[in-house]
């Protein structure tokens, strides 16, 4: 008699953002059993991604390296070379070579999208990366004053306080790929990351946006630990979440997943003498707008706050994996 066994469909979970936070999240991700997507920001102007992306005629690799880092099976001095950077030579200092060889596979293969795709294989990436958009686009803030500042790098620099962001070209739009996989998710989750310069990038790009509305996946926030100077200084978890929905018009998370663990006073004076400080969740403002909350600490410190990736992957795969049950 022959045993029939169930396959068991590994849920699809769409990752978006950009920057640190989304890498260090992604490790933890990896290890679990998920068909992971990771939609990355392309508004980068600043540091090597800036330069390649304005000689070249690119969109910004930097983050999409990060990304593919993260949830790639390399051994580790492969994983040390691809993010070295060159500290001297005309022309190479600043470049990290993890950049240069994307900006190198987009030439061999004609495009940027291929180039990563095919890095991706070289590397055996856990899963698929996708640029927001196949070009590089520019990213502005209107600050409340009015002022308009230009450049993603530029806006935390502008020492305001930020009423919205928006892109140019505002009709941008997204990869196929990139909807279709949002269109397909049992999962999407959004940061963390700089608010306004790696998350909104990508959910102002129209049609992303309108994908993650439509979506009956469960849609997840991961707040940052800390404020940062520039975008979000004094944010309550709520004001982030309010950020989102003045951008998009719409309440997208079911569930938010905050850090509540103490951070040591040592460090917390470190943070303030740049201007940053814990997000603080004030509880019955979240809870008002309908939103769930995971809080658990979910930091960790080395020589910077990161994300405490075993801890925070395991609160979302467990999100996940619920929500999977109740729709079976």
């Amino acid at each position: 008699m022959q045993t029939i066994q169930k396959v068991i469909r590994r849920p699809k979970i769409v990752v978006i953002g950009g920057g640190t936070g989304l890498s260090v999240m992604l490790r933890g991700l990896k290890e679990k059993p998920l068909d992971i997507t990771a939609i990355v920001t392309v508004a980068d102007d600043g540091g090597s991604s800036g330069i390649l992306r304005n000689e070249l005629q690119i969109p910004p690799p930097g983050d999409i390296r990060n990304v593919l880092m993260a949830l790639a099976d390399t051994e580790p001095l492969l994983a040390e070379v691809l993010n070295y950077r060159f500290h001297n030579g005309t022309g190479l200092a600043g470049h990290s070579l993890g950049n240069l060889i994307l900006a190198a596979m987009t030439d061999i293969s004609g495009d940027f999208v291929t180039g990563v795709r095919q890095l991706s294989q070289v590397l055996a990436v856990r899963g698929r990366v996708l640029p927001a958009a196949d070009r590089a686009i520019v990213l502005s803030a209107e600050m409340e004053d009015g002022t308009i500042i230009t450049g993603e790098s530029m806006i935390p620099k502008a020492g305001g306080r930020i009423a919205r962001v928006f892109l140019e070209p505002h009709d941008v739009e997204p990869l196929p790929e990139a909807v279709e996989a949002l269109e397909s998710a049992d999962a999407i989750l959004i940061g963390p990351g700089s608010l306004y310069t790696s998350i909104m990038p990508n959910l102002i790009v129209p049609k992303l946006a309108q994908a993650i509305v439509a979506s009956s996946a469960v849609k997840l926030f991961v707040c940052n630990v800390m404020t940062q100077p520039g975008e979000t200084d004094n944010y309550t978890v709520s004001q982030h979440l309010d950020a989102v929905y003045r951008h998009i018009g719409h309440h997208l998370f079911d569930y938010v997943i905050v850090n509540n663990g103490d951070i040591p006073p040592q460090v917390e004076d470190r943070y303030a003498e740049k201007g940053a400080k814990a997000v603080r969740l004030d509880m019955d403002e979240v809870s008002k707008r309908g939103y769930k909350v995971i809080a658990d600490r979910l930091v960790l410190f080395q020589t910077f706050l990161r994300h405490d990736a075993e801890r925070l992957s395991h609160h979302i795969y467990k999100l996940v994996e619920n929500w999977m049950l109740r729709k079976r």
